[in-house]
């Protein structure tokens, strides 16, 4: 077993060697069932020790040495795998450790381990083989290399099916794994932590031997089964009480350990890159997806789905709507997840207590109030059709008064029909208010999500490729509001404005948003032409038009007899567009006509 020849507890094993005196090398090893030791000199031990020491110290006859060394590991290998089966386990995190290595060994495998791994075995009353048993040779650099040795590798990679790979593990005294266990010094949680870590010691939570063994094993996954989830381990043992060999259950296993080696590296990757001074948009990028969820569909019926969770780096403690908490109701679906980003991003940036209510990803409905009740009443009331079945959003805490509103709110349409909402989300709720919400309905989607941060990169697919940009993070407090028109606003005009460009950033393209009062009157979206977009936002504001702001995500390529015109004819006070077209000098023309103030933001909000 393991090139090594067993003896009773009791017996003492003493052999000489006169060309090197006093040099002997004791080793224990622990099974499960009985004790082996070895005594030997190193001209007589067999497998690759006695080629090390022999090395280092021989003076025995070069050509009498060598002979004896081959005799000696042709014997060793026929004891190498005539023992008990090997598994390999280095581990990180030893969670459930005691389960493995009990299921283990009861199973009637041999235990090879690492330092800390071997220690918490042995502390446990398990039996363990250390790897430096096998390899001859003590850890060094400061843990750089324990594993990365041929005793170790050539045991994982070796083919059973090979018989020269076979001969190969023979000749040299090789052991041939059958299960590795492995799991990774943890970079990923040391480079996130709350606690500044330093460079060098980033560097030294990257794990080298473990992504080796891990990939030799996926790699030779016919022969050898490796875990690198301790979720996996009651698969595991199951799976070895079992008398057939089932290969997709190993290449499943294979996989998830590609996986785990990559996703790994991404963040190794991901963080040196930004210990660089190389920009924004690295050459090479990969994003780790962990997935959260399958879907019952996609935004079909007919499309399956679902539901990843973004793993990089600068994801964590980033809030968004993929770490939200599901409190009650149905489970998400693909839609339901895109509307629920559109509100909660709309919402979140809102200083003020605010309402939000989205269909099919377009805000129909946005108030402000310092009264939270009113807000919920008035984002209802701007589209009252289109926010029945939509998503409600807020940024404060749903206490129990908000919560009995929402359940009781009658439709403003006919004063009767109460609202249906496929889903609410805020940062907060009170006891009393979930416990008045999970009322309402059973499927009810109830989330609690925290803000998205500012400054993450912004991913979206196209046939073949991603587009890659920064987030849309600005904010009515970081522009300027520049009067061009000769009337300049008042100063609730203003602020109406900033209400405004603030609600048309989150409405899809062409956009056009009117709103008063810190309220949303109405809102055109998604039009090929502005013009139709401005007339669908005229149409929903109505007669509270008067006076009100209008705000453009773009800029007016028209004035006289187009939508500028036609704004101010409706009785617009105040409209900010980003400027820059050709025919400025037409728009304030025209605003200046008709006494309407006109502000340029310099800043386009496109959103397709």
């Amino acid at each position: 077993m393991l090139g090594l020849t067993t003896v009773a507890p009791t017996t003492k094993v003493r052999t000489t060697n006169s060309c090197i005196p006093n040099t002997n090398l004791l080793l224990r090893l622990n099974s499960f069932n009985h004790r082996t030791i070895i005594s030997a000199s190193p001209c007589s031990l067999p497998s690759s020790s006695a080629k090390y020491l022999y090395l280092l110290h021989s003076r025995c006859n070069p050509t009498k040495a060598m002979a004896a060394q081959e005799t000696a590991a042709q014997h060793t290998a026929v004891e190498t795998h005539s023992g008990n089966n090997l598994a390999l386990l280095s581990l990180s995190d030893k969670k459930d450790l005691p389960l493995l290595g009990n299921g283990l060994q009861k199973l009637g495998y041999t235990i090879v381990s690492t330092g800390g791994t071997a220690s918490a075995l042995e502390n446990a009353g398990l039996s363990v083989t250390k790897v430096e048993q096998l390899t001859h040779f003590p850890e060094m650099l400061d843990g750089r290399v324990k594993t990365l040795h041929p005793n170790i590798h050539g045991g994982i990679l070796a083919r059973r099916d090979q018989k020269h790979h076979m001969e190969s593990l023979n000749e040299h005294g090789i052991g041939a794994f059958d299960i590795v266990v492995v799991n990774l010094y943890p970079f990923y949680d040391k480079v996130t932590s709350t606690e500044e870590i330093q460079f060098e010691d980033g560097i030294e939570n990257i794990d080298i031997g473990g992504p080796a063994m891990i990939r030799a094993a996926a790699k030779n996954h016919k022969d050898v089964l490796v875990v690198v989830d301790s979720q996996d381990y009651p698969a595991l043992l199951e799976f070895l009480k079992g008398n057939q060999d089932d290969q997709q259950f190993r290449r499943k296993l294979a996989w998830k350990a590609f996986q785990h080696v990559a996703s790994y590296d991404s963040a190794v990757a991901e963080w040196l890159w930004k210990q660089t001074t190389g920009g924004k948009f690295p050459p090479s990028l990969t994003v780790p997806l962990s997935l959260k969820s399958s879907l019952r569909y996609g935004e079909n019926p007919h499309q399956k789905a679902a539901f990843y969770v973004d793993r990089s780096l600068g994801e964590v403690n980033g809030g968004g709507i993929a770490t939200a908490i599901q409190h009650h109701g149905k489970e998400m679906s693909y839609n339901n997840y895109l509307d629920a980003d559109a509100a909660w991003n709309c919402v979140a940036e809102f200083r003020n207590p605010t309402c939000v209510v989205v269909k099919h990803t377009n805000p129909c409905g946005v108030a402000s109030r310092d009264d939270i009740l009113e807000a919920y009443r008035l984002a209802v009331k701007a589209d009252p059709v289109s926010a029945f079945g939509g998503i409600v959003a807020f940024n404060t805490e749903v206490d129990e008064a908000l919560a009995k509103e929402i359940r009781e709110f009658r439709s403003p349409t006919d004063g009767e029909t109460r609202m249906f909402y496929e889903l609410v989300v805020a940062p907060k709720y009170s006891e009393k208010g979930l416990e008045i919400l999970r009322g309402k309905s059973k499927t009810l989607r109830i989330l609690e999500a925290r803000k998205n941060e500012k400054g993450k990169l912004s991913l979206r697919q196209v046939g073949g490729g991603w587009l890659a940009q920064d987030s849309d993070d600005l904010t009515p407090e970081d522009i300027q509001f520049n009067v061009v028109s000769g009337k300049a606003p008042q100063e609730s005009e203003l602020r109406d404005a900033e209400f405004a460009w603030l609600c048309v950033k989150h409405v899809k393209s062409n956009a056009i948003v009117i709103a008063k009062n810190n309220c949303m009157l109405g809102m055109g979206s998604g039009q090929p032409n502005r013009r139709e977009s401005l007339r669908i936002a005229l149409k929903k504001a109505g007669d509270e038009v008067k006076g009100a702001a209008l705000a453009s995500d773009a800029f007016f390529p028209f004035a006289w007899k187009d939508a500028v015109e036609e704004a101010c004819e409706s009785g617009i006070g105040v409209i900010a567009e980003p400027g820059g077209s050709i025919r400025d000098g037409d728009a304030i023309d025209c605003c200046n006509k008709y006494g309407v103030s006109l502000l340029f933001t310099n800043v386009r909000h496109f959103r397709h």
